[in-house]
């Protein structure tokens, strides 16, 4: 993408790869390194940062058109569902979603006796120290919470086992350069 764009009002931001939250004021330029299912990478003189969807505007850009689902009968809850939703998460430095990076350790759904399911999923993140890890861990939580029948969604940072490249997917490690 690489797209200069000068912000046409002052936007919120979270600096990659602390996570803090940020101010970018109207005027700053960036380039826009990627759009990532809910937000675009940019980078400025100060560095990297998320901006929201939200927040398009800002950016002189047109958010994509939410995909509805078709009219017609409810879709049932499945474990498809799940990793649907996991792979519009993306990791904002690598432009390959959380779940073929391998980052998505477990996925559990337990029916909930009230009706609805609660779904715990315990993921990592590339290295570490990643600030991004709370921004991730939103992410999953709202795109989760939004599945027909979930009422609730718990979602565990683990650092163990030790994430590496061999978690990926093929695709992934394909669309990353990696040797097969």
């Amino acid at each position: 993408m690489s797209e200069f764009i000068q912000l046409k009002r002052e936007c919120a931001a979270i600096a990659i790869p602390s996570g803090s939250p940020s101010i970018l004021p109207a005027g700053t330029g960036v380039s826009v390194m990627q759009f990532l299912g809910n937000s675009w990478t940019v980078t400025s003189a100060h560095g990297m940062f998320r901006i929201d969807v939200k927040d398009a505007d800002a950016l002189g850009l047109t958010p994509p058109a939410a995909t509805e689902a078709p009219a017609g009968e409810p879709v049932a809850f499945s474990e498809k569902m799940i990793w649907d939703q996991l792979k519009t998460v993306y990791d904002p430095e690598i432009p390959v979603n959380i779940a073929d990076l391998g980052l998505i350790y477990s996925c559990v759904t337990t029916p909930l006796e009230l009706g609805g399911n609660r779904i715990d999923i315990k993921m990592s993140m590339t290295a570490p120290g990643c600030g991004m890890g709370n921004v991730l861990k939103m992410d999953v939580e709202s795109k989760l919470a939004k599945l027909p029948e979930v009422k609730e969604v718990n979602v565990e940072i683990v650092f163990e086992p030790a994430w590496g490249p061999a978690r990926m997917s093929e695709a992934a490690k394909l669309q990353l350069g990696f040797d097969l």
